[in-house]
């Protein structure tokens, strides 16, 4: 897409807009009497972190402008095992590991049936499984007159920021429309049916997602076969032209990122979000990302014209903003959810010449059906995200010795080719966790009361059974994300520690002067901060 089709999507939204961004434009002014009134946390979904170093010589907008003129943490984490969705937005604003925040899946989600979605084409949702408070909470008890927006493609990358906060959240409905639950309201405010209105996921029909530069530009090749599912794997990709096909299947193209944003904005104009003397907090979370990475791996073709196609959506959502809003009352936060490794056997930059589907089910599936067939009830023992839930008083009633089972399942899945370990959750703490990063993530998975025995751990690079590239794992590909720091209260530079993004919170909160309202796992990362 153009820059200037980008323009012609915020122009109506922002009144001011350039239809490029200036690589050359400073952090805002480092007044250190100006109080942030506007928190931008924005989670980009899949968003690994080796792609700024990649791409740096050739961005020019928004990660550009993050990327050179902010605090930049190199070696930062999602430090926990199962690296989905879910849980990584869960952990961006709570400063709380899966551990504290109770989203330990992307399955033990949103998914809530008693908050429908109004108007439908969404699954109902809320976050009634999240625990505890986020960012948000803690400005609110300081100030109750902040108030907060979170939108995204994805109804838990819209949710999970805000935890429980009964605040403003909205999605992309697979009918094009952005809503929300009745969670949150009974009736979409004025301003988003307006938006609705517009129809600008329909005005996408038909188009051509063709490459951004110039094809010399691009090194990798566009014609592997495993990409794209096996169809579709060469530019240029083109929108169904029906409208009802091209609203649905618009996440898998860039331009879900442009109409997030336009949403985004159009929010921050009908709420007023930092307007006033009091933080409010806007939460981003963009998705084309993940379903491009998902379809085309992380080294295609595709996923390097979409972070040159993002970093072009930033540039113009950065100067909409500011537009609006004085950018010295302004700081953003940058962050991935997760990684993603490559397709197994595909030529990439990662050393997986030796990479493979390793399947657990049919093991899994025969050790659970022996515990049944002994008398076990069928709920009493699952198995999913490669960890193994047992119900302990169901084996009591069955007379089977659940530690037994445990082991015999353990033994089975050590047989698997492919996998690299198989650990007692109970015993991961006995080893060295500060030096075993595979044993702490599994330990900051699940909550005291989650009864998981048992956790499996594929060899790095092997996959899942799915027919696109995965993630979901404790290797650092899949939890290796950036964090970006920028406005006023931060230092630029490189910052080569160790940070986690359960770190964001509290360091937001550091420089709001508000703090945490409960325990949290996260710490300053004061290295960042005049």
């Amino acid at each position: 897409m153009t820059h200037s089709l980008a323009a012609a999507l915020l122009v109506t939204i922002a009144g001011v807009l350039t239809a490029q961004s200036d690589t050359s434009t400073p952090a805002p002014a480092q007044s250190r009497s100006a109080s942030a009134t506007l928190v931008v946390v924005i989670t980009v979904d899949q968003l690994r972190a080796d792609y700024f170093a990649r791409f740096d010589a050739q961005l020019t907008g928004g990660l550009s402008r993050l990327f050179r003129h902010g605090a930049v943490f190199t070696n930062a984490h999602q430090d926990h095992a199962t690296t989905e969705t879910a849980p990584g937005h869960a952990s961006v604003l709570s400063g709380r590991h899966p551990r504290g925040t109770g989203i330990v899946s992307n399955l033990l989600g949103v998914y809530d049936p008693q908050s429908p979605v109004i108007g439908g084409g969404s699954l109902p949702a809320s976050p009634f499984r999240f625990r505890g408070t986020t960012l948000t909470d803690w400005l609110r008890a300081k100030d109750p007159r902040t108030r907060a927006l979170s939108v995204s493609r994805k109804d838990r990358g819209a949710i999970l920021p805000l935890g429980r906060a009964k605040q403003h959240a909205f999605w992309y409905a697979a009918d094009g429309r952005f809503t929300t639950s009745r969670y949150y309201a009974d009736t979409l405010p004025a301003w988003v049916t307006q938006f609705n209105a517009r129809r600008l996921p329909r005005g996408m029909a038909g188009r051509a997602w063709t490459l951004a530069l110039d094809e010399s530009a691009y090194t990798e090749r566009d014609d592997v076969a495993v990409e794209g599912q096996g169809t579709g794997s060469v530019f240029p990709h083109v929108v169904p032209s029906d409208t009802a096909a091209a609203v649905l299947l618009l996440p898998n193209y860039p331009w879900i990122d442009e109409v997030t944003l336009a949403f985004a904005l159009e929010g921050v104009r009908a709420l007023g979000l930092g307007t006033g003397p009091h933080p409010d907090v806007l939460a981003i979370s963009l998705s084309a990302t993940d379903a491009i990475g998902h379809l085309y791996g992380p080294d295609s073709r595709e996923v390097h014209d979409q972070i040159i196609r993002l970093d072009r959506m930033l540039g113009v959502f950065f100067d909409s903003l500011y537009a609006r809003v004085d950018s010295s009352r302004v700081i953003v936060a940058l962050t991935g959810d997760h990684g993603v490794a490559p397709y197994p056997g595909a030529p990439w930059r990662d050393p997986n010449r030796s990479a493979k589907v390793v399947d657990f089910a049919p093991v899994a599936q025969a050790q659970i059906a022996r515990l049944r067939a002994a008398g076990v009830d069928s709920g009493a023992i699952r198995f999913e995200d490669a960890t193994l839930y047992l119900e302990r008083a169901a084996f009591a009633r069955a007379r089977v010795n659940a530690d037994s089972a445990v082991r015999a399942f353990a033994r089975a899945m050590r047989a698997v080719p492919g996998v690299s370990r198989v650990d007692l959750l109970r015993s991961l703490a006995e080893g060295d966790t500060l030096r075993d990063a595979v044993a702490r993530r599994w330990l900051h998975m699940y909550p005291p009361d989650v009864v998981a025995e048992l956790v499996v751990t594929r060899a790095p690079f092997n996959v899942p059974p799915v027919p696109y590239a995965a993630h979901g794992s404790p290797h650092d590909y899949d939890t290796h994300v950036p964090i970006l720091f920028y406005g006023a209260p931060f230092r630029a530079g490189r910052y080569g520690g160790y940070a986690r993004v359960v770190d964001i919170a509290p360091t937001l909160a550091q420089v709001l002067h508000v703090q945490p309202t409960e325990p949290i796992e996260g710490s300053v990362l004061r290295a960042a901060l005049r």
